[in-house]
């Protein structure tokens, strides 16, 4: 099965027939995490379960006119299930209310996170207890001398990801700055954490590349 987590591109009906997904995760309701929503909203078909923080603002007229979505407010650390899925949400740290997404299926387990500049303590004790094969996570500018208030740069996302100990990180919502910086020093990375680019895909079991 399929779920999508977050909607920021623009062409989501061109890229996915109806029915393609059960489910919407949403982190937050910034723009960029949203924007593909306001055209498939007005698609036509079954309404789709779209998860997402209890942020009362939403982004625009999003609540006001949902169309195909039915937003459901989800609460930190109450599991949920989509057919096979297991779904654990967990508090971030960003501008706006935001969730990330702990995911299980058939004993494997992600952590998607992003938006967030590091975790609450009860979030990243929550992950350590849990131990996800794959940790998706924010990490946006390159090494900041000053940290970032919403984003983690590469410091604080390999502080986040030697504290929760996953099999593989994946880093993503790369900026262009750490891409640049990346081109220069990305084989100072930890053998264990890799960059995530578009159309990757990623074995549960193990956290690793599928092949």
């Amino acid at each position: 099965m399929r779920l999508l987590v977050d909607a920021g591109l623009m062409n989501l009906a061109e890229r996915f027939a109806s029915g393609d997904f059960p489910a919407i995760l949403l982190t937050h309701f910034h723009p960029d995490h949203v924007q593909g929503l306001f055209h498939l909203c007005w698609g036509l078909g079954k309404r789709i379960p779209t998860y997402c923080p209890p942020d009362s603002e939403g982004c625009a007229d999003l609540y006001k006119n949902p169309g195909l979505l039915d937003f459901r407010p989800v609460r930190k650390f109450e599991t949920l299930r989509e057919e096979a899925v297991t779904i654990t949400p967990v508090p971030l740290i960003h501008s706006k209310v935001t969730l990330g997404y702990c995911l299980e299926h058939q004993g494997g387990r992600i952590a998607y996170l992003t938006d967030t500049a590091g975790l609450p303590p009860r979030t990243e004790a929550f992950l350590r207890d849990w131990q996800p094969a794959a940790l998706v996570i924010d990490c946006s500018p390159s090494p900041l001398s000053v940290a970032s208030k919403n984003h983690n740069d590469l410091t604080l996302a390999l502080a986040v990801i030697a504290a929760v100990r996953p099999q593989r990180a994946w880093l993503t919502h790369v900026g262009h700055e750490l891409d640049a910086w990346l081109k220069d020093n990305g084989r100072s990375l930890p053998t264990q954490v890799c960059v995530a680019r578009d159309g990757d895909v990623i074995d549960l079991s193990s956290g690793m590349p599928a092949r």
